[in-house]
């Protein structure tokens, strides 16, 4: 990804909104449990997730267990009730670029590099807090792995959709 794009990402992450309507879709397709996730991820969190779903959805997916594991997907960068913030987004993309430096930083992650490693774990943390909503094992399979090199099935589209964005 260019330089450009992560700048208009940031720039779309600024103005991130989530209508009503959105919301409405929100609450009729995932659980009570799974809503709190969504509605627990700042609201560019919330806006990339559903523009993850729309993208599978025109892709003409219908299977409603990738489709609600889309909505949620990333709330495993939730750390302890605290969203991450965006500027740790941008450093994270960015560090990505530098394999060995980002994998060492995320790795230490502790005290201000906390970030870092949440980011580095956020599809395994997502995971965790899907299973402990009650989400489906097949939900919980495809969080834990659309970040895999090689990811299969429900995984493998999750990925494809959320690199569209």
């Amino acid at each position: 990804m260019s330089l450009f794009y992560r700048v208009r990402q940031f720039v779309a992450a600024l103005r991130a909104t989530v209508s009503a309507e959105e919301l409405a879709l929100v609450n009729r397709t995932l659980t009570p449990a799974e809503g709190l996730l969504f509605a627990s991820m700042p609201a560019y969190d919330q806006r990339h997730c559903l523009d993850v779903y729309w993208t599978l959805q025109r892709a003409g997916y219908t299977d409603e267990l990738l489709l609600r594991a889309a909505m949620f997907h990333d709330c495993g960068k939730v750390d302890e009730g605290r969203p991450m913030p965006l500027l740790w987004y941008t450093l994270a993309t960015l560090l990505k670029r530098l394999p060995p430096l980002y994998q060492a930083l995320a790795a230490s992650g502790r005290g201000p590099l906390r970030p870092l490693r949440v980011y580095a774990e956020h599809a395994w943390r997502g995971a965790h807090l899907a299973a402990a909503a009650g989400s489906p094992p097949d939900i919980i399979v495809t969080i834990r792995h659309y970040h895999d090199v090689a990811p299969q099935g429900r995984a493998a589209l999750l990925k494809w959709a959320d690199e569209q964005h």
